[in-house]
């Protein structure tokens, strides 16, 4: 029963964790593209404090991660391109669209992402209040946004780049985490390190880099390092490297679409900040949706609850065989739902 309750708290302070760094990372990169507006470039530094953090914390013996190596790199690659197409189609979508639209398209995920592993990691249907649930959340996020009037043919291109990427990297990189047998630290240190790789092509295949080194040559380039653009480019780092943590160490604890659905709901905590800062938002009648995609998220919490107290052994059994499919089963067990 103490093991249990252990389990259960420090469970939920994983999942309390990257909620809190996602909410806020959202907010702090959408203040940072308008301060800075180059998302390439903005995301590569996320992803080389992160590499850099986490190598120098494990040289200092702070943390321990795997050392990399070329076979795993390999095997690791596919995933990390999707993890990278994932942050940049968000980033951009950020960019063009306010943050509405933004929660519209991640609420949308959960359901693919139940579908996605039913179909493809063969996992068994979520339950009828599980799937009500998952149906509330999208009900009430599809409201709110159908208050706002600012969708564009380019928000919308890269929000549904967004959906795609999102909804793909959700499920492959729980296959990832549950096959690969890399720690934590280590799944951070090498999904940074190969994201930081990759980041040049884009800045060809984008043209950013032809932008960064117009403002470098131009009388504008002080704009680069203004005090405000560089406190907020320092700040989305650091809270880039602790979603990483966050983000993969929840994805060990709890199910893809646990791990969806707290993406989901903790954007009222980002909306909460929109408000207040921004005068683009939805109308009250929007937040009274919003709440509704907030209930959807508690009845969520309350359907895969119920059977963790009904299978305590076959959690730690499951635990012990270390099978993808009984992974995925223990992840349930978990759970706090708050992105």
């Amino acid at each position: 029963m103490a093991i249990a309750s252990k389990q259960y708290y420090a469970t939920s302070s994983l999942v309390l964790g990257y909620a809190l760094c996602s909410s806020l990372l959202a907010v702090i990169n959408k203040f940072a593209i308008t301060k800075f507006n180059y998302p390439g470039l903005l995301t590569a530094l996320q992803y080389l404090t992160s590499a850099a953090g986490v190598w120098i914390l494990g040289k200092f013996g702070f943390l321990h991660h795997d050392p990399f190596n070329l076979d795993t790199a390999k095997k690791f690659l596919p995933a990390a391109l999707v993890f990278y197409l994932a942050i940049f189609t968000n980033t951009n979508l950020l960019r063009h669209a306010n943050v509405d639209t933004f929660i519209v398209f991640r609420s949308l995920t959960p359901l693919l992402v139940a579908i996605a592993d039913t179909a493809f990691r063969k996992q068994p249907w979520p339950s009828k209040l599980t799937f009500l649930s998952l149906v509330i959340i999208l009900a009430g996020a599809v409201g709110y946004v159908a208050t706002d009037n600012g969708f564009t043919l380019t928000a919308y291109s890269w929000a549904l780049a967004y959906l795609v990427t999102i909804t793909t990297e959700m499920v492959y990189i729980k296959h990832m985490v549950t096959n690969l047998g890399l720690n934590t630290w280590g799944f951070v240190f090498y999904n940074n390190l190969l994201s930081l790789m990759m980041a040049p092509l884009f800045w060809v295949l984008t043209g950013e880099y032809s932008d960064v080194f117009a403002s470098l040559g131009s009388s504008s380039r002080a704009d680069l390092f203004e005090p405000v653009a560089f406190s907020a480019v320092s700040l989305s780092c650091v809270f880039g490297l602790l979603i990483s943590f966050f983000g993969f160490a929840a994805r060990q604890a709890i199910s893809a679409t646990a791990f969806t659905v707290t993406g989901v709901v903790n954007k009222f905590l980002t909306v909460a900040i929109n408000v207040m800062i921004w005068d683009k938002h939805a109308t009250p009648f929007g937040l009274v949706c919003l709440l509704l995609t907030i209930a959807g998220g508690v009845l969520y919490q309350q359907s895969v609850t119920g059977g963790v107290v009904t299978a305590p052994p076959k959690q730690m059994e499951s635990k012990n065989d270390n099978k993808a499919e009984s992974d995925e089963e223990e992840g349930i067990s978990g759970k706090i739902s708050g992105v």
